[in-house]
C-alpha cells in the first residue's frame, strides 16, 4: 500500500513531517506519495477566517513551545516566523507542478527550513528562487510553470480531494481509506502500511 503524506505549507506541523518522513519511508520500503493542498479553503468552509491556532492564543502558544519540544527532539533547526500563518500558494503551486520530479521532496524540504528554521517569506519569488536552484533545478522555468492554469486548477482539485477525503488539518496521512491526522501519527501510518 501507499502512504499519501497530505501537506500545507503554512502548516507547522507539516515542517517536522516533511523534513523527517522520506528517509524514515525509504528505510522501510514504504511507497508514499506526496500531497500538497491548502488548508484555507477547509478553514473557510467550517467557519474559520484563519488558523486555529491563531483563533484560539492559549492554543497557539502551546503550539509554538511544543514546535521547539519536538523539533529540538528532531535535531531539526526552529525560528518562529514573524508572519503565521504564511502565504504558501505559491510553494504549494510549484510542488504541484513538480510532482514527478525526483527533487520535489527536497524543493519541499527546503521551504520548510527557509519558513520555520530562518523565518523566511515563502511567498517571496526570492525564497522560492533559492529553494528550487540548490535542488538543481531552473527556478525560471519553474515560477513559470506554477502560474500556469492547469497547475491552479490541479492544486484546488487536490484541496478539494483532500476536504472529500475528511482532512481537517496538516499533516495528514492516508493509508487506503484510513486517515491519520499529525505528525507524531506518522509513524502508526506507518506501521498500518506494514500490518
Amino acid at each position: 500500500m501507499t502512504l499519501e503524506i497530505w501537506f500545507e505549507f503554512a502548516s507547522t506541523y507539516s515542517y517536522l513531517t516533511v523534513s523527517r518522513a522520506e528517509p524514515l519511508l525509504r528505510r522501510k520500503n514504504i511507497d508514499f506519495q506526496w500531497k500538497p493542498f491548502l488548508l484555507g479553503p477547509i478553514f473557510r468552509d467550517r467557519g474559520m477566517a484563519t488558523s486555529p491556532f491563531v483563533l484560539d492564543p492559549i492554543r497557539g502558544a502551546y503550539m509554538w513551545r511544543d514546535m521547539e519540544r519536538r523539533s529540538k527532539r528532531y535535531g531539526l533547526p526552529f525560528a518562529k516566523p514573524s508572519i503565521f500563518p504564511m502565504n504558501g500558494l505559491k510553494a504549494a503551486r510549484v510542488m504541484t507542478a513538480a510532482l514527478t520530479e525526483p527533487w520535489c521532496g527536497a524543493f519541499a524540504r527546503a521551504v520548510f527550513t527557509a519558513q520555520f528554521a530562518r523565518g523566511e517569506d515563502i511567498s517571496s519569488d526570492d525564497v522560492l528562487w533559492t529553494a528550487i536552484e540548490d535542488c538543481g533545478a531552473d527556478p525560471a522555468l519553474w515560477l513559470a510553470r506554477a502560474r500556469e492554469d492547469d497547475i491552479k486548477t490541479d492544486l484546488r482539485a487536490r484541496t478539494e480531494q483532500a476536504q472529500n477525503h475528511g482532512i481537517f488539518g496538516a499533516p495528514s496521512f492516508r493509508v487506503g481509506t484510513e486517515l491519520f491526522w499529525g505528525d507524531d501519527r506518522l509513524e502508526d501510518a506507518m506501521d498500518w502500511v506494514e500490518r
